[in-house]
């Protein structure tokens, strides 16, 4: 019984004593040289501070820009006056909030009929 199996070990071992490790199956290898190809494509590029800066202040001028611009667009729409009737049919309608309501109707300057369209579509 115990020469059986020391047989069988013997056997695995002169097959391992090539010097060469046995071969594993490669499974993922595929991927692996796949990640490799899309990564030799890809350049470091160095991006200099001027440029950077350039860029923050483009982005900080259209930024002041659009508030500036929103900040004159509610100024005008406090300006319109919108009657206390009219925003509470809106509410009652439309079950809406009364910020909702009032915004909807200063939009379209007091025009009931155009706000109610405004909010259903």
């Amino acid at each position: 019984m115990a020469a059986e199996g020391d047989v069988d070990l013997d056997l695995e071992a002169e097959e391992n004593c090539t010097g060469k490790p046995a071969e594993k199956p490669r499974k993922h290898d595929s991927g692996a040289a796949d990640l490799e190809r899309v990564t030799d494509y890809a350049e470091e590029k160095e991006i200099s501070s001027s440029d950077l800066e350039t860029a923050m202040s483009v982005i900080g001028d259209r930024r002041s820009r659009e508030q500036k611009a929103k900040q004159e667009r509610e100024k005008e729409l406090a300006k319109v006056t919108i009657k206390k009737e009219d925003v509470e049919l809106i509410m009652g309608e439309m079950e809406i909030p009364r910020g909702v309501a009032e915004r909807s109707l200063r939009e379209h300057m007091g025009n009931v009929v155009d706000a109610l369209i405004a909010l259903t579509n």
